[in-house]
């Protein structure tokens, strides 16, 4: 690749090439930090891909150097277990050196602690959104070492308002290229892979259009159910935890024009004009629709009704199953619905994209059996490709059977979280979500959210290990 061509475009800092040197973990004791963000940044440490870094965690428990490096010793344990001499020398290095400070990340403690760490800093925020805003609000920018990255978890926000607060918060501390709004749904290579396929193969770009696509499907259906998640999960729901924190990403990611480079401007640029250009037509009444489960059965697991799960308020009407139908109303894509769905405690685990084309304008007669329409899926986590096409039966050579073409696309070294981890050590925001697009999101969603708020669209119900309400044409096979 010509790098002499990217620099013409680069809006990065020349200083944020260089690498974090501290690592700065807020809500250290918290799930989240245990169960996904040690554990990448451990493989990231097995690679070689975080030399010299210092582990800094923080949070309100109570917690001793020695009980938090136990964590440590936990969450590293995998990566320890597959590593060479070096990388056992290195993942043992972060961790000896780490250090545990209780804090009220809220107070003037946070700028304090952050004023003694060795720059380039990145802090993570690790926290629920709310905290997250109270925690920055804690920060200035002269407590800030140059160069400081700033790590928030989506949901950005709670709506759009929130999240233009927030986007102006963070502003007034850092460059917005310092600002990393991670998503951990979109690993590079998941990334790379959607546009690697649409936009090096012939075969496929000339057809990527309301020509020939019929409509997109980006469907995340789950097994798991509420898994004593209810503090965070029953005020959220299906719409604004998956849909409008995922996949409208990746809807952009299958439905940009091709930039001019893969910087992380160009890319940027370009799923803000896909999003910026997408919403959704209430007036039509199936273009949302909301569920949740009741008990039932999944594998060998009882599943309690949702609003018999522990920390439910139920008069919350929280869906556990969401479905929006987006329109991009470009040249490309008018007239193409974008059906994105997810939900919990469905009896069949999707993660997948589903790109169904059109018929043929004309089949030639004397052909029988079914002329079913192409199908493209790309699998994610693992990511896979299928391309279901109409070929000739056996026995009857007249007769339309189907067969499918099926490959493994390259996966990562990394997890999802080390994957984000990487882009924010070096300093490429290419994987972090911008703040325009951040807000963009909670456009799109909002009006939803209040159709729904207002009752004008209905909470159906579900029975967990079911495909979900059987008059949604979204739960019958396989879309």
């Amino acid at each position: 690749m010509d790098t002499h061509s990217l620099a013409e475009h680069d809006s990065i800092p020349a200083e944020a090439d260089e690498r974090v040197r501290t690592l700065l973990i807020l809500g250290a004791s918290g799930d989240l930090t245990g169960r996904l963000l040690l554990p990448g940044l451990a493989r990231l440490i097995r690679l070689g891909r975080a030399d010299g870094l210092r582990l800094v965690g923080a949070g309100s428990d109570e917690w001793t150097d020695e009980q938090w490096r136990a964590r440590l010793d936990d969450s590293f344990a995998v990566a320890l277990g597959k590593a060479d001499d070096a990388g056992k020398a290195a993942l043992q290095q972060v961790r000896d050196a780490s250090t545990y400070h209780v804090l009220d990340v809220t107070k003037d403690g946070l700028a304090d602690l952050v004023h003694t760490l060795t720059g380039p800093v990145a802090i993570y925020f690790a926290l629920p959104p709310a905290i997250s805003q109270r925690a920055c609000s804690a920060l200035g920018p002269d407590s800030l070492p140059k160069n400081t990255r700033l790590v928030m978890e989506k949901p950005f926000g709670t709506d759009q308002a929130s999240a233009h607060s927030l986007n102006e918060k963070l502003a007034k501390l850092v460059p917005e290229q310092n600002i990393h709004r991670v998503d951990h749904f979109l690993g590079k290579a998941t990334v790379f892979n959607i546009l690697g396929l649409r936009f090096a193969n012939r075969i496929l770009e000339p057809v990527w259009n309301n020509l020939h696509i019929e409509k997109v499907e980006v469907i995340f259906d789950e097994d798991l159910a509420l898994e004593n998640r209810a503090r965070y999960y029953d005020g959220a729901g299906a719409l604004r935890d998956m849909i409008q924190s995922h996949l409208l990403h990746v809807m952009a990611l299958l439905a940009l024009n091709a930039p001019s480079t893969l910087h992380e401007r160009d890319l940027r640029d370009h799923i803000g004009s896909v999003l910026r250009a997408s919403s959704v037509d209430l007036d039509d009444p199936s273009s949302s629709r909301r569920a949740r489960y009741t008990a039932g059965t999944i594998g060998d697991r009882q599943i309690p009704d949702y609003t018999a799960e522990p920390g439910v308020d139920t008069s919350k009407n929280t869906e556990t199953l969401a479905e929006v139908t987006v329109s991009i109303n470009n040249e490309r894509w008018s007239g193409v619905p974008f059906v994105l769905r997810s939900g919990k405690a469905l009896g069949i685990k999707r993660k997948e994209a589903v790109i169904t084309f059109r018929p043929v304008s004309h089949l030639p007669v004397g052909f029988s059996g079914q002329d079913a329409p192409t199908k493209l899926r790309i699998g994610f986590g693992p990511d896979t490709l299928q391309l279901e096409l109409d070929v000739n039966g056996p026995g009857d050579i007249f007769s339309l059977d189907r067969a499918t073409l099926s490959a493994n696309l390259n996966e990562t070294d990394l997890l999802p979280y080390g994957e984000v981890l990487d882009g924010v050590l070096a300093g490429d925001p290419t994987l972090s979500v911008r703040g325009d697009t951040a807000e963009d999101c909670w456009r799109i969603v909002e009006p939803v959210l209040k159709a729904w708020s207002a009752g004008r669209v209905p909470l159906e119900e579900y029975e967990a290990g079911s495909a979900g309400p059987a008059d949604w044409p979204s739960s019958h096979g396989r879309a």
